[in-house]
């Protein structure tokens, strides 16, 4: 196998790196949903006690009937599953079709896990097997979280730096077959994106500069595909404006600076502070907010899973797919460190999860 060195890791490394964003990603999921009762816990004050009540993530075995995956989990495999059929080739169109034949199919095993109504509207409005029938017509209320929670693996498969136009193309169009709308969408190319960007092993202070320099030459295919041109572009600032705020306030325009947190950065005013970041006042419900929460959850915690699991996947927002997002990018950047076995191994059996990397991986 002639693959691309990345310079932090060697090949078993990034294989483990591969399996656990997978892996780590449904533990996240499953941490934040609680079978639905934390996702609409409106107090992470309340969830951190009942964590504490638990004895503490460390003792937390996620494993069934009591911490199932949510859509997150569900729609990220489907997506893995087109790329694993997909495999080498070059025909995108024929990638479009496998995902979205693999969206509508997912459907069917969505008892419990709470999806969207967007994405359930939308994957109805699929057409697998026609001509275009992964394309849906721009929604003004598409701007949900639910592209940018299921598309971590496109990072995956698509890695290396030259490879990033394949990687705007296949993320926005995978995202706008259900989330036709910038916010939805480049929620998206964000997820995918920030997974190249930690397999790569670049610092994560790195990643929202790099961000804000793609997000033309994301607009530039979109203007290509000629889909909704003018739609699109009235919606376009939203997405971009809310970052460029956000790296603002952390201090972390230039790419370079170490991020800047509050003196005083506890449960309670995450909370309010991803309300704050948010388009409804549920933090992480959007494609721009879900993202940006996760990627602040990574920036505080750096290599320590219970922290990221404290700020990622136990707040008052839409914590299941803030949880799926951040914990897919730990395990891309760390691997397995520093995660309780009891957070992942009883539920997540790694010899399917091996497929993912034999698949998603890249030969030169």
């Amino acid at each position: 196998m002639d693959m691309v060195r990345f310079p932090e890791k060697s090949i078993d490394e990034l294989k483990l790196c591969y399996m656990a964003t997978m892996v780590l990603s449904g533990a996240g999921d499953a941490l934040g949903y609680k079978n639905g009762e934390w996702e609409v816990c409106h107090s992470g004050r309340k969830i951190h006690d009942e964590l504490e009540q638990m004895g503490g993530i460390e003792n937390v075995k996620v494993k069934l009937p009591h911490w199932m995956v949510s859509d997150e989990t569900v729609m990220h495999l489907a997506t893995a599953t087109a790329l694993i059929e997909w495999g080498q080739k070059i025909d995108k169109e024929k990638l479009y079709d496998k995902i979205a034949k693999s969206y509508k199919k997912c459907m069917c095993d969505m008892t419990g896990r709470a999806p969207g109504r967007t994405t359930q509207e939308s994957c109805h409005q699929l057409k697998p097997g026609r001509p275009q029938g992964y394309c849906i017509p721009f929604n003004k209320r598409a701007g949900g979280c639910g592209a940018a929670m299921r598309s971590m693996c496109i990072g995956l498969r698509f890695p290396r730096p030259e490879e990033l136009p394949h990687l705007i193309a296949v993320s926005v169009e995978a995202g706008r077959m259900t989330h036709h709308h910038p916010t939805g969408y480049l929620g998206s190319l964000a997820t995918a994106l920030f997974t190249s960007y930690a397999i790569q092993g670049r610092p994560v202070q790195m990643w929202g500069r790099e961000l804000m320099d793609v997000l033309p030459k994301a607009l530039e295919y979109v203007e290509n595909q000629g889909r909704y041109v003018e739609e699109n572009k009235s919606e376009w600032n939203y997405f971009k404006k809310a970052w460029e705020e956000y790296l603002q306030t952390r201090g972390i325009k230039d790419g370079n600076s170490e991020p800047i947190f509050p003196i005083k950065y506890g449960i309670e005013e995450r909370d309010e502070a991803y309300k704050s970041w948010s388009f409804s006042g549920w933090g992480g419900s959007s494609g721009h907010d879900a993202p940006m929460i996760a990627y602040d959850a990574l920036l505080g915690a750096k290599d320590n899973w219970k922290e990221l699991c404290s700020r990622a996947m136990f707040h008052s927002g839409d914590s299941d797919s803030t949880g799926a997002i951040a914990a897919a990018w730990f395990g891309a950047k760390f691997g397995f460190r520093g995660v309780p076995e009891k957070n992942y191994k009883v539920q997540y059996e790694l010899s399917f999860l091996k497929l993912v990397w034999f698949a998603c991986r890249n030969e030169s």
